[in-house]
């Protein structure tokens, strides 16, 4: 008899550590949040945080940047199809002992002053520099489709991250919910027991539901942190929270159509279109190429002042040039033709890989019809 009383008053002890252990964690997850350092919470909406992402996302602003570059590409190859004009200046003295045996009246020493504008024009290239023009256009396009492709993915992670931190909430407050009522069924069981109508493998029963769900709550937790940081990472925000409001119930919409669905594919894609002026860029870089051999025209003048300094005498006066120049590189090695091959097989390449993304995004268009679709009878047959 002292045996089981002293079983029973340990298993008493037990428990009572155990119920206390449940609410000092219950407690310990409220105040979770409160024991971190503060910081700034932002509450962001759905539409508050696209209209952010459009702002603050790096990889937006760093796409902006490419096109800027791109911009200032264009303006260098443009360079090369406009006038040249150069301003020179010159002080130069220089002493030539060895004519003094045979012109003695010729002064060994002299001083040169010149101030001379330059001027160069391209005037014909067989089409490089208009190739090169050409292509630094299509450069600016091939920017915009980065950028609207930065974009479109931004919206993406950032509408996926927003009702993933939703749905972490959510899935936080069930599992919580879920602890406390397997804490009241233990306390009840125990209540049971005390009064007679419950035996120890009910107590053992409650207690090991009761510990089986502490997991999930504390990994829920840990999922709203982590739902928070990729949208805060998303956003580009820096020592700041986020938090969210809005709610996971969405309106059943009729199903895409595939053809539909792969028309309107073809036509916003911005990958696609990249993938044509990508084609349109390197089409002009064959035309460079090809040119690389073959004769250029330049026109060049100048015009300027020069000062002349024999001691005793001295002469100065305006002087100009001007003239047409050729130049020619009828033969470089064979490094037109292997550049000409380069660029060939560069060309082909993207249109192979042209080819293969209409594949990915038939596919890809199929796929997502049929995702929404089950995503719709799921929702049906829940709600049934």
């Amino acid at each position: 008899m002292k045996k089981r009383m002293t079983m029973k008053k340990n298993r008493g002890r037990k428990r009572g550590w155990f119920l206390f252990s449940m609410v000092i964690l219950l407690g310990t997850l409220t105040l979770a949040q409160a024991s971190e350092p503060k910081k700034e919470v932002i509450i962001l909406t759905l539409d508050k945080a696209l209209r952010m992402a459009m702002d603050k996302n790096k990889d937006i602003q760093k796409a902006k940047e490419f096109r800027n570059q791109v911009e200032g590409r264009y303006v260098t190859e443009r360079a090369a199809a406009l006038p040249q004009f150069v301003i020179q200046a010159g002080l130069s003295r220089d002493r030539d002992e060895s004519q003094k045996a045979l012109f003695p009246a010729i002064p060994v020493e002299r001083e040169v002053r010149t101030a001379t504008v330059g001027f160069s024009q391209l005037l014909y290239s067989f089409g490089q520099v208009e190739a090169a023009i050409r292509a630094a256009k299509i450069g600016i396009k091939t920017a915009d489709d980065q950028l609207h492709l930065f974009q479109q993915e931004a919206l993406k992670d950032v509408s996926s991250a927003f009702y993933d931190t939703l749905l972490s909430g959510e899935l936080f407050n069930l599992a919580r919910q879920n602890l406390e009522q397997k804490l009241r069924h233990l306390n009840e069981a125990t209540q049971k027991h005390k009064a007679g109508t419950a035996t120890d493998y009910d107590i053992l029963a409650a207690e090991v539901a009761l510990e089986n769900a502490r997991p999930e709550v504390i990994r829920t937790e840990n999922l709203i942190r982590i739902s928070r940081e990729r949208l805060r990472f998303l956003l580009g925000l820096e020592n700041q929270e986020v938090g969210v409001e809005g709610n996971l119930l969405t309106p059943i919409a009729p199903y895409p159509v595939f053809e539909d669905s792969l028309a309107l594919a073809w036509k916003n894609r911005p990958e696609l279109a990249n993938y044509k002026h990508r084609i349109g860029i390197a089409e002009e870089l064959l035309n460079i190429v090809k040119a690389g051999n073959l004769p250029v025209l330049n026109l060049k003048a100048g015009y300027g002042w020069q000062s002349l300094d024999y001691q005793p005498s001295q002469a100065s006066g305006a002087i100009w040039t001007a003239g047409l120049f050729v130049t020619f590189p009828f033969f470089d090695g064979l490094r037109t033709q292997g550049k000409v091959t380069q660029a060939k097989s560069d060309l082909s390449t993207l249109k192979i890989e042209e080819a293969k993304l209409v594949d990915a995004i038939v596919l890809q268009t199929r796929e997502a019809v049929n995702f929404v679709r089950e995503a719709g009878e799921i929702v049906k047959g829940l709600s049934g």
